[in-house]
Order: structure tokens, then C-alpha cells, then sequence
């Protein structure tokens, strides 16, 4: 973690962590009705699966219950949420990985491979105007969403946090355990490459 980071945290909020640690099973629920959009959006960005999005949400609460203890307050509650998500993300990305690869080869001899599953659609689009404008905003979410996906996992995670989740780098260095300059020099790439892609697809 920087030295230099010092989070802002609320009274409210340490007293939460207080209550959580006490095991107050409303502190709890407060929590996930706090949190639980923002940690589900986080990982379905992360693994583009709505199903597989929904059973980490879980897990990631799941842990946060049994792991509160460990919270040591050096940053702030959602911060440390976030880890544990992102945490949670890389090992399920790693076992899809693992099982896709272990598939692939039970059907090198078949006839046919079937097509892999693009990226769901986002789940919020914003109020527009006419249906026309709020269609063509939805495929372009749609399409930002699924070339984010195609990055490498170290990239994708930079720009979810950052470009989408709009964290400060402070954060980012808390949730990810990097010096802020690798944060900064990995976005560089991360919006590089994410830029070449949607120009291929966009043929601009």
C-alpha cells in the first residue's frame, strides 16, 4: 500500500466495521444493500458472465463475513471490499481458463467446436432521447464491454477499476498490491490496445 495514502473514513462507516467485526447481523445486511450493486457491476466487468458474475458477488460477501477481522482499517471499507472482489476474480478467471482448456481437449477430434459466449449486455443504459439514440448507446456499451473483455486480464482489470469504476490511483494501488507508476504505465498500455481494438472492429 503507499505510504502517502490515507483514506477519508467516516464515523458511520468505522462504526460499521465495528459492528461487523461484533458479528451484528444487521451491520451485514446493510452492507451488501450498500455495496452490492457496485460489487456486482465490478465483476461482471471483470468476467463478462452474467451467471459466473452473480455466484462470485456472493462468494465475495461470503468471505468479507468471515474474513472482517482481517480488516485493518488502512483504507477504506468499500476499498478493501473492492480487493476482495478483484481477488475472487482472478482465481475464477483462472479456473475458467483451466476447464475451457481441459474442454478444448476433449473436443479436439469432434466435428465442430461451438462458438464462444460474447460478453452480456451492460445492465444499465442511460435515459435517452428517442429509441433510435438509446439503441445505438446500448450496442456501443455492448461493444466497449465485450473488447474490454478480449484484453489481457492485468489490462482489463486497470481500466475496469479506473476508466469505469473511476477510482483514484490510491485505490487502485490498495486493490491491485501495485506502486502507483506500474498502475499508471499498465492503463497507458491497457488504453492502447483497447483503442486498437475497437478502431479494427469499428474500421475507423
Amino acid at each position: 500500500m503507499p505510504a502517502a495514502y490515507h483514506p477519508r473514513v467516516t464515523f458511520r462507516e468505522r462504526l460499521l466495521v465495528r459492528r461487523l467485526r461484533d458479528r451484528d447481523e444487521r451491520a451485514f445486511r446493510e452492507l451488501i444493500a450498500a455495496e452490492q450493486d457496485r460489487v456486482f457491476n465490478l465483476v461482471y466487468r471483470m468476467l463478462g458472465n452474467r451467471a459466473e458474475a452473480e455466484d462470485v458477488a456472493q462468494e465475495v460477501f461470503v468471505t468479507v463475513f468471515k474474513t472482517i477481522d482481517q480488516f485493518r482499517g488502512e483504507s477504506k471499507l468499500s476499498t478493501w471490499l473492492y480487493r476482495v472482489a478483484v481477488n475472487h476474480c482472478k482465481n475464477r478467471l483462472k479456473y475458467l481458463a483451466r476447464r475451457h482448456d481441459r474442454e478444448r481437449a476433449d473436443l479436439e477430434d469432434a466435428a465442430y467446436l461451438p462458438a464462444a459466449a460474447g460478453a452480456g449486455q451492460a445492465a444499465h443504459t442511460a435515459r435517452t432521447a428517442t429509441p433510435e439514440r438509446a439503441l445505438a448507446e446500448a450496442e456501443t456499451e455492448r461493444l466497449v464491454q465485450r473488447e474490454i473483455a478480449e484484453l489481457d486480464p492485468e489490462h482489463r482489470e486497470v481500466v475496469i477499476l479506473r476508466d469505469l469504476e473511476e477510482l483514484s490511483y490510491e485505490e487502485i494501488c490498495v486493490i491491485t498490491g501495485l506502486p502507483e507508476g506500474t498502475v499508471k504505465s499498465r492503463l497507458h498500455r491497457a488504453r492502447l490496445a483497447l483503442r486498437a481494438r475497437l478502431t479494427k472492429v469499428l474500421g475507423g
